[in-house]
């Protein structure tokens, strides 16, 4: 499985992912990059600036889709 579909099942599970996370999780030097192709193919990214001290970084996370239910 490449990064990009790795990160993807990551965030599929409800979890989210910072630059540090997916270093050190999948070995992934570029995750704003992974993240991009992820939004060209359509999935919906929100991304969190998280302010900790001096710095700064993004946190990603997956906008889940509700499930709709059908009633009759």
């Amino acid at each position: 499985m490449n990064q990009t579909a790795t990160i993807l099942d990551h965030l599929s599970s409800g979890k989210t992912i910072t630059p540090i996370d997916a270093l050190n999780e999948f070995g992934c030097f570029r995750l704003a990059a992974r993240i991009g192709e992820l939004r060209q193919m359509g999935h919906d990214i929100k991304t969190t600036i998280i302010h900790d001290g001096g710095s700064s970084f993004a946190q990603y996370s997956l906008q889940l889709q509700p499930e709709f239910q059908l009633t009759a």
